[in-house]
């Protein structure tokens, strides 16, 4: 079945639909030896449930192994390096699929944009070796969660942000919170239920809080992510926030395991996958590093708005650094 714009049914126009004759088929597509291609994705998540194939609606995965299909007239295998949840955005998502096709492997970008629907891009294709894995080679990943703090409503980042006006959050106070977290920690105080992951230790990176008005960021990157870790972290961190909870309570609540202590996640639509990182990064001769980065296409998304001119969103200063 086709896939439409947006995740449901689609005209002819999608995936090599009847009637039409896809872009794809003007490459020279003969059969060749297999060879392994990465992927560097951006999706809006608002419409699917999660990156990894699911019986009870359409997902990323799902999608991108449909188009796959029809391109090459039987099932290629999609594998991601997050697993991102329902209504999850990713800017800088990792995949890999094993193709036998002509194309050449710097080209499935432009190729896979020509049928995927509008709310999924791929930035960059790139050939790898046989046994290099999008998920089991990655050695970091990277997140951020974006507030958006204005009373007034703002259609245009609605899907973006989670919209918390009701206190005034001391990202100072936020960020003091989260440097304790840094090395290898057990978090399975920041662990959903369902999780098939057999234990709940993270090395932490790096991890920041920081404005600049309206939006209040939290950045996290780590070797790995728990089931429904950030979002539980960021609404635990809102408490610290708004002076509801002390920086010493929030550290006490993980480093003691107090999964019961950790009331609230944070609304799914504020959370993107924004990098994944690689002992060697198989997009680096082909994208210059700001482009790489997908944090940059957030910070674009504010710099778009305030370029419209919508009132209420306070200093048009720089990205603090």
């Amino acid at each position: 079945m086709p896939i439409a714009r947006g995740g449901t049914p689609a005209s002819s126009e999608r995936c090599g639909g009847e009637g039409t004759t896809p872009r794809w088929r003007l490459f020279n597509c003969c059969r060749l030896g297999v060879t392994r291609v990465a992927l560097l994705l951006q999706y809006r998540g608002t419409n699917y449930k999660g990156w990894q194939t699911q019986p009870n609606g359409l997902a990323v995965q799902e999608v991108l192994e449909r188009c796959l299909q029809e391109l090459h007239g039987h099932p290629v295998a999609v594998c991601g390096a997050g697993r991102t949840d329902t209504g999850v955005h990713a800017s800088g998502q990792v995949a890999h699929f094993d193709t036998d096709l002509g194309i050449p492997p710097e080209r499935w970008a432009r190729v896979l944009n020509t049928v995927l629907p509008k709310d999924m891009a791929v930035r960059a294709s790139a050939a790898v070796s046989a046994d290099w894995h999008a998920r089991f080679t990655a050695i970091a990943r990277s997140y951020r969660y974006t507030i958006y703090s204005e009373a007034e409503p703002n259609l245009f980042i609605r899907d973006f942000s989670w919209h918390y006006y009701y206190d005034v959050l001391d990202e100072e106070r936020m960020d003091a919170a989260l440097q304790p977290l840094l090395g290898e920690q057990d978090l399975a105080a920041l662990r959903r239920s369902g999780s098939p992951r057999p234990h709940s230790q993270v090395n932490v990176w790096a991890a920041r809080c920081r404005r600049q008005h309206p939006f209040v960021w939290v950045d996290v990157q780590a070797s790995g992510f728990l089931y429904g870790m950030m979002r539980l972290l960021v609404g635990l961190l809102v408490e610290v926030g708004t002076g509801r909870r002390s920086v010493a309570d929030f550290t006490r609540i993980w480093q003691e395991r107090r999964r019961e202590e950790v009331r609230y996640a944070a609304p799914p639509q504020g959370l993107c996958l924004v990098r994944v990182d690689y002992p060697v990064d198989p997009f680096a001769g082909g994208m210059g590093v700001r482009a790489r980065d997908g944090t940059e296409s957030i910070v674009q998304l504010g710099t778009l708005i305030q370029g419209l001119g919508v009132q209420g969103l306070g200093s048009s200063k720089g990205v603090q650094q």
